[in-house]
């Protein structure tokens, strides 16, 4: 795998853990805490932690690439998976 073709792929997975984790954290709303900022929505986070984020979305991020990285040196592929490579001769089309 080329460096370039590496760095995409890990900033495809970081932005797609990145979204998946915001919701989670976000303990009391401004709604909640009684304490809305002018300007911003009810439903806003009290005190936004981004940086707690973002630093638990790359170690996550960094712990799904290595992994994907072991598998693909390791030489496993698609046709390793059972299911999803039946046996010659095993399939039989519904109008037989």
């Amino acid at each position: 795998m080329s460096i370039p073709f590496g760095m995409a792929i890990y900033f495809i997975l970081w932005w797609i853990f990145l979204f998946a984790m915001l919701p989670f954290g976000l303990h009391r709303t401004q709604e909640e805490a009684g304490e809305i900022v002018p300007g911003s929505e009810p439903s806003a986070p009290e005190r936004p932690n981004f940086s707690r984020v973002i630093i638990l979305t790359t170690v996550v991020t960094t712990v799904v690439f290595v992994g994907y990285l072991g598998l693909r040196s390791s030489g496993f592929g698609l046709d390793d998976i059972p299911f999803l490579n039946p046996p010659a001769g095993s399939y039989s089309h519904p109008s037989d």
